[in-house]
């Protein structure tokens, strides 16, 4: 069928119950990339104008232009418990439905795969495992403050000697990235039922406790979850090509580019002190940024707030330079940990441009997962259960365990490799990864 510019003829009937009635291929070349930047986008078979809307979307603009001209069913069930409050922003965006003549599913995307995931999906609901269990999420919190606390204890009772220094940086360094895992929870809306206190208490826990605005973390984060190892879309793989070149497909293009921003053939080696070092100024600086150009007030006087409370709790047991030390080291060593454990299921997967598969395509492809084990859970936050999340990011992490063998048969029966790898291997894959990538860029370069 050739691209129309308009509605379609079919949808002009009398009357306002009447709807417009759009192919597949109307809404595709709205894509926010053709004249008129208009996005439209489908959920359950209802086609949506969401022009305008984008930029007072409350989980962020760009997640939802990344399905613009795409059928976004499976992604707007996926992060939205709450589908009554969403219903109240849809109903003005409305524009039409699919015409009768229209597949329910784009021509590339697995119907009977995504029929099933629907049937799984609800099956965990009518189980329970959306439902938070609040007196897990309670020790959760609790822990990670005693941590905090434990942190500044030492140093108050010990002084700073070089064992009880430690000693306390490594209560810090823990307090810090248990925080992180928290507030993650949280910006999942996966800690209560109702959205509105997830989200007030991350603003407690990454602004406060952290010193991180939670309007800049949501803000990425929710496109990571939208397009994951989708380039352009997909805002962990900003480290690309500046630093590191990722994926076979991009590394390829780089190479036949000519492109050399670093010697990509040697990255698996300088990735281990780079990548956490590149971190810390990258999370001080764009979250000011951030802050600044979208006019978030309150989050960057929290994040002032975090600052000047540390260096009050601080300063006065070790003098200011000793602080320093003892807090960008905290950092760095918080920055290694944050990123081996996110990118140990990510860069040793599948990298390239966003291919619109289908939901659960897309985050198989982009997601691999760490055996389980009390430590394992515990070091990463449940993200060892990483193919569980990206498929339902408002789960409770403590009901991973329980979906993952409904997951697991749901990937056999469709012939979908569901990974999953010790710790270790999982760590190593990443610098196989990054080495594999490195040889095709420079391949590519030199012979391309």
């Amino acid at each position: 069928m050739a691209p129309q510019t308009g509605p379609s003829e079919k949808g002009t009937g009398p009357g306002p119950a009447f709807p417009q009635l759009f192919t597949w291929e109307e809404i595709r070349i709205r894509n926010g990339r053709g004249q008129g930047r208009e996005q439209w986008l489908v959920v359950d078979r209802k086609v949506y104008d969401v022009s305008q809307f984008s930029k007072r979307h409350p989980g962020g603009s760009r997640v939802i232009s990344h399905y613009a001209g795409q059928d976004a069913t499976d992604a707007f069930v996926a992060f939205h418990n709450d589908k009554s409050l969403v219903k109240k922003y849809l109903k003005s965006l409305l524009i039409g439905e699919l015409a009768p003549d229209q597949p329910s599913f784009e021509s590339n995307k697995k119907k009977s795969l995504l029929e099933d995931f629907r049937e799984l999906r609800c099956t965990i609901e009518k189980m329970g495992l959306l439902r938070p269990n609040y007196f897990f999420f309670f020790l959760i919190f609790l822990h990670l403050l005693v941590l905090d606390a434990a942190s500044w204890l030492v140093i108050w009772y010990f002084g700073i000697s070089l064992v009880p220094f430690l000693a306390g940086m490594v209560f810090f360094t823990t307090a810090q990235i248990q925080m992180g895992w928290f507030q993650h929870d949280l910006g999942h809306c996966s800690v209560f039922r109702k959205p509105r206190w997830n989200h007030l208490l991350q603003i407690v826990v990454i602004n406060m406790l952290k010193g991180l605005p939670a309007s800049w973390w949501n803000h990425l984060h929710n496109q990571h979850h939208a397009k994951p190892n989708c380039f352009r879309k997909d805002p962990d793989l900003n480290m690309h090509p500046l630093l590191f070149s990722l994926g076979k497909p991009l590394s390829k293009e780089l190479g036949k580019q000519k492109k050399k921003f670093m010697p990509y053939n040697y990255q698996h080696k300088y990735f281990i002190l780079l990548a956490p070092l590149a971190l810390i100024p990258f999370f001080q600086l764009s979250t000011i940024y951030f802050a600044i150009k979208r006019k978030k007030w309150l989050d960057l006087i929290l994040v002032v707030t975090f600052n000047i409370r540390v260096c009050l709790m601080y300063v006065p047991l070790m003098g200011f330079k000793t602080f320093m030390i003892y807090y960008w080291l905290s950092r760095y060593f918080e920055s290694s940990w944050f990123i081996w454990v996110s990118q140990m299921n990510h860069i040793p997967m599948d990298i390239d441009y966003d291919k619109n598969e289908d939901w659960v395509s897309t985050q198989l492809h982009a997601t691999c997962n760490v055996n389980q084990s009390v430590f394992n859970d515990w070091f990463t936050g449940h993200l060892n259960f990483q193919i569980e999340h990206h498929l339902f990011p408002t789960m409770p992490r403590h009901n991973y365990c329980k979906v993952a063998p409904l997951v697991k048969s749901l990937c056999d029966k469709h012939g979908i490799e569901y990974k999953s790898k010790t710790l270790l291997t999982a760590f190593v894959d990443i610098l196989h990864s990054l080495k594999d990538s490195g040889e095709h860029w420079l391949e590519a370069y030199l012979h391309g």
